[in-house]
């Protein structure tokens, strides 16, 4: 992971950031492997927009990131010991669980799925960047369907131009996409 982030310098841009969230907004951010785009979760507009930034098929649904397991606790109702550990014994880090959706997300996260997908990121901007919003935020690749991820601030302006809230800094050093697993099975879906 890199140490060249202080979110104590970053912090107008976090704010920046997390009002343009509020407002509807889509941001571009740096996460562990490649640059992701986000938005409010609960913000039908928001997630639309992104979508379509992307040419993504709603149904295929879309990842929350958040800072520490306490900001999913709403999706967590339900769960038991067993999967509550199971979840804290790979956060933070590059894990997304699929969860049983009790009701509390969005249609557009969920897609066709009666799971949702959450990680606690080890990424210390994006950490910041939930802290900042106050909550959970869709992490989806910076790309359109079917071309490669952006890996730079200069890669997201030629893609997305001034359509998404840049949010500047270093990509986490890892060269792959987290993996995703079943919290009830624990089977690997994506390596």
């Amino acid at each position: 992971m890199s140490s060249h982030f202080d979110s104590s310098l970053a912090q107008p841009m976090l704010e920046d950031a997390a009002a343009h969230l509020r407002a509807g907004g889509v941001v571009a951010y740096p996460t562990e492997a490649v640059w992701g785009l986000g938005c409010d979760p609960d913000n039908t507009d928001a997630l639309e927009r992104l979508l379509a930034l992307k040419v993504r098929d709603p149904a295929k649904g879309l990842i929350l990131i958040a800072s520490g397991i306490e900001q999913f606790e709403p999706w967590l109702v339900g769960l038991d010991d067993t999967q509550r550990a199971r979840l804290v014994s790979r956060w933070p880090g590059p894990v997304s669980w699929l969860v049983p959706d009790n009701g509390r997300s969005h249609p557009l996260v969920r897609g066709a799925h009666s799971s949702v997908a959450l990680r606690v990121s080890d990424h210390p901007l994006v950490r910041a960047l939930c802290e900042a919003f106050g909550g959970p935020l869709i992490s989806s690749s910076a790309n359109r369907a079917s071309e490669a991820p952006c890996l730079s601030a200069e890669d997201i302006r030629q893609v997305f131009d001034d359509r998404v809230f840049v949010v500047d800094g270093p990509l986490g050093g890892r060269t792959r996409p987290s993996e995703i697993r079943d919290l009830l099975t624990n089977d690997v879906l994506r390596d």
